[in-house]
């Protein structure tokens, strides 16, 4: 798509210093800069590339103070970045811009569809499943039996939502995710043999979450397990029965949570991080790569490593570690 920089500019609310008609089609890095391009300078290690770039338009800051002449016209908002990540979603938004039913979707007859949805090649939707206006289901996915889909939400290919589970507004389910298996649920009898308890819950997932590629998050045994409002959750991340994650909070890939974790508000997750079952996590607490959580964490807490602990303390572990072998050889030798 092509846009002059007068439209550009009431996208991001910045101030034009140039020509407000000249035309761009695409974005560029500002040191890699094409004609008909948009490039913007985040980092004030890149100013020097204003006097030289090819760009058609750059974004700066609005107390960024221009020395030399230049042939780009510019834009200056007070936030660059911020500037940056409303022109993609605005392209993003332009991207995923699809509407109509595939003739090659099935969609049972007890379904309601909204107005303005899009219904790939392939899709399943099952009885009294319920596809609020301007969702989007891609080729392959499956929506099962009184299933919701809210308004504005997009299910990428081949995902799957299991029967009774409700997805709510402007959600992105990206490839492959999987919502409301089974729980991991066994009990052996008296021979050891285990046998299944039936999961019977389902899976509540609240406005605005994201959920990376082949994710799983599994349902209740009786209830609900739910993901609040605002959850960003990466790929590869497994939520098992029964657990409830608090709003804004954020996960990195591969993370594992087990059964019937609370996690609170505004929590930050890093990658490949272990919860053990019953766990409760409080709001707004930062939790390290690798770390394996097994007991409960109090409200702003920072922890590291497994078993996780302060992080403070676990640094000095760290720093610690790095002395042992001398302390070793140090030992046998006084020995």
């Amino acid at each position: 798509m092509k846009a002059t920089a007068k439209q550009v500019a009431k996208i991001i609310d910045g101030k034009i210093i140039g020509n407000e008609n000249v035309v761009v089609s695409k974005l560029s890095k500002i040191d890699q800069g094409e004609e008909e391009s948009i490039a913007f300078i985040v980092d004030a290690k890149y100013n020097d590339c204003l006097y030289t770039t090819k760009s058609t338009i750059v974004v700066i800051k609005e107390d960024f103070v221009i020395e030399k002449s230049i042939k780009c016209t510019v834009i200056q908002v007070k936030n660059p970045q911020s500037a940056l990540v409303k022109i993609l979603q605005f392209y993003d938004s332009l991207r995923s811009e699809k509407f109509g039913i595939s003739k090659q979707a099935f969609i049972a007859k007890t379904a309601k569809i909204g107005r303005n949805v899009y219904i790939g090649e392939g899709v399943f939707i099952g009885e009294n499943a319920k596809i609020e206006d301007d969702a989007k289901i891609y080729p392959l996915s499956y929506v099962g039996d009184n299933v919701t889909i809210g308004e504005s939400t997009i299910l990428y290919a081949g995902v799957k939502v299991y029967e009774n589970c409700r997805i709510g507004n402007f959600c992105i389910l990206h490839a492959g995710c999987v919502i409301g298996a089974d729980g991991f649920g066994f009990m052996p009898d008296e021979k050891g043999v285990y046998e299944k308890i039936p999961q019977l819950g389902n899976v509540i997932i609240e406005d605005n979450v994201e959920i990376g590629a082949n994710s799983c998050i599994d349902k209740a045994t009786l209830e609900s397990t739910i993901i609040r409002r605002g959850v960003k959750i990466d790929n590869l991340t497994q939520i098992a029965h029964n657990c409830d994650i608090g709003e804004n909070t954020v996960m990195a890939a591969c993370c594992g949570i087990a059964g019937s974790v609370r996690v609170g508000k505004n929590c930050i997750f890093a990658g490949q991080v272990g919860v053990k079952d019953h766990v409760k996590i409080g709001n707004n607490v930062i939790i390290g790569a690798q770390c394996g959580v097994h007991k409960n964490i109090d409200s702003k807490q920072v922890v590291l490593g497994s078993p996780a602990m302060d992080a403070k303390k676990m640094m000095k572990i760290f720093a610690a570690m790095n002395f042992l072998p001398n302390l070793v050889h140090q030992m046998k030798v006084e020995k």
